[in-house]
């Protein structure tokens, strides 16, 4: 090989695959003592240099040095091979190194395709994907869109490719986000303490501050809410929450979990559990909707949140004082201490540390736990009866929903029946009005008169027993005189022809 050649082709690829230079002697020198010993023998001693400056080649067998014509008899096809598979894995691990420094980063790339809710995302030089599972509730990614996401994973797949996994669902996504909208964080005046996320819901963000004169929740909401803005955008419209951090979790409790209003906070350091009490009206706004403040807050300052007015507390205090001092062993005085380090229920006792139970109550190693078992036999029961119950419950709402269904479905029939009933009683009485209007015709006129068939009908019997009615007046009878006077030669007519036998 020509010493010229090979500086060309390691620079070559060194900037156009990003491979650093050692990497790429080093894999030349190994695709060479492979083809040697192929020549050589699989058992021989070879070893391959080449010079960094120069690009030449040395090389012994057994210790002894190969001259030029020994090494151009290496097999050049076998080395070709060699070095490009050498120089793929080269690309791979250099690909690997430069994506896993830049895990928890922002990048930037075209979407390539967007099917069956995974979506392929094109960095540059590697093709990264992002799950269905790492998307945002409720956003929808389209081919040729530019999207912007943290790398979550690098792992090798496939030989010599590179699988980067993105995400846009963690919090340090909304970290990334703050500090690329806010260079307060970059500057370090201001720093992001701890963030809980919810994808597509709801964030919470604190927030501090080393000089006491700068507020660092408005440094975050910007001008009118500026920055915030641009963060929820791209966050496809999730409520941002930024409060303001403390060490003191009894500062921090309250202002994670506001909007609402909190009384006290009970801090039990054993469980890592703090008791929340609020005012009655306050409880629906600290738990908020499904739970969602209330676990947020938990996430955001590290402890087990419990929200409970005054009285739900007194009456779980008397009823957990009460279970414990149930067991064997257990005093009222040791459950009173029990009840005070926020052990509140079978379940919270059954996972006690015994050797802290034991130095707090006195008791020996194998009454501690006589008391355990017992305790998670208790919580097995507790858990079995409050299944039972939450499936009453849903039996209970589901035979409501049921038969509210079904008076909704009887509700429109009712009316319909009535109507038709209704109509039918009307035709009944328009057919006696009818007949009772025929008879008082054929009474007045002295005439029989024939039964009627229709409303039609009836109606053309009742002005000629208006006509001949004596209530009618007499200028209009002595009108209708003449008329009587042609109806009678009218039936003179008809007599004669009768008489002809014409009919």
């Amino acid at each position: 090989m020509n010493p010229q050649d090979i500086l060309r082709y390691v620079d070559s690829l060194h900037r156009d695959k990003n491979i650093d230079t050692e990497l790429l002697f080093q894999a030349i020198e190994s695709a060479l003592q492979s083809a040697a010993r192929k020549q050589y023998g699989e058992e021989s001693d070879v070893l391959v240099a080449i010079d960094r400056e120069n690009g030449r080649i040395s090389a012994t067998l057994e210790g002894e040095p190969l001259g030029d014509d020994q090494i151009g008899r290496i097999g050049a096809q076998t080395a070709k091979q060699v070095i490009i598979q050498k120089v793929r894995e080269a690309e791979r691990d250099a690909l690997m190194i430069e994506y896993r420094d830049q895990i928890g980063e922002i990048v930037s790339g075209m979407i390539g395709r967007a099917d069956g809710g995974v979506a392929t995302v094109n960095l540059g030089n590697v093709e990264a994907i992002l799950p269905r599972s790492e998307q945002i509730p409720g956003e929808s990614l389209h081919a040729n869109e530019r999207v912007r996401a943290i790398v979550y994973e690098v792992r090798p797949s496939g030989g010599n490719r590179v699988r980067v996994v993105l995400s846009r669902t963690r919090p340090q996504f909304v970290q990334q986000l703050f500090e690329q909208e806010i260079p307060e964080l970059t500057d370090g005046v201001i720093a992001i303490k701890s963030i809980s996320r919810e994808p597509g819901y709801r964030s919470k963000v604190a927030v501090s501050s080393e000089d006491q004169q700068i507020d660092p929740i408005s440094v975050c909401v910007g001008y009118r809410g500026s920055r915030i803005k641009a963060v929820r955008e791209e966050l496809a419209g999730e409520h941002i929450d930024v409060v303001r951090y403390d060490s003191d979790p009894e500062i921090l409790i309250p202002n994670a979990l506001q909007p609402a209003e909190v009384d006290q906070v009970l801090l039990c350091d054993m469980i890592g559990r703090a008791i929340v009490l609020v005012k009655e009206d306050q409880l629906s706004l600290a738990i908020g909707r499904r739970g969602q403040n209330v676990r947020l807050a938990s996430k955001l300052c590290g402890w087990d949140i419990e929200i409970m007015t005054g009285g739900e507390l007194e009456e779980q205090i008397e009823r957990a004082v009460g279970g414990f001092s149930q067991i064997p062993g257990i005093t009222e005085e040791i459950a009173q201490s029990l009840v005070e380090q926020g052990y509140l229920s079978y379940d919270d006792l059954s996972v006690i540390e015994p050797d802290q139970f034991m130095e707090m109550s006195g008791l020996t190693e194998e009454q501690v736990d006589q008391v355990v078992e017992i305790a998670e036999r208790n919580a097995e029961d507790a858990e079995r009866a409050a299944a039972e119950e939450r499936r009453v419950r849903r039996d209970k709402e589901k035979l409501d929903r049921d038969r509210a269904e079904i008076e909704s479905k009887l509700e429109p029939a009712a009316p319909s029946e009535t109507t038709e009933s209704e109509a039918a009683d009307a035709e009944v009485s328009a057919e006696a009005a009818v007949e009772e209007a025929a008879e008082e015709v054929s009474e007045e006129s002295g005439e029989p008169v024939a039964a009627v068939e229709s409303e039609e009908s009836a109606e053309a019997e009742v002005p000629a027993a208006d006509a001949e009615s004596p209530s009618v007046d007499e200028g209009v009878v002595a009108e209708a005189e003449p008329e009587q006077g042609d109806a009678e030669s009218n039936e003179e007519i008809v007599a004669e022809k009768d008489s002809n036998g014409n009919v």
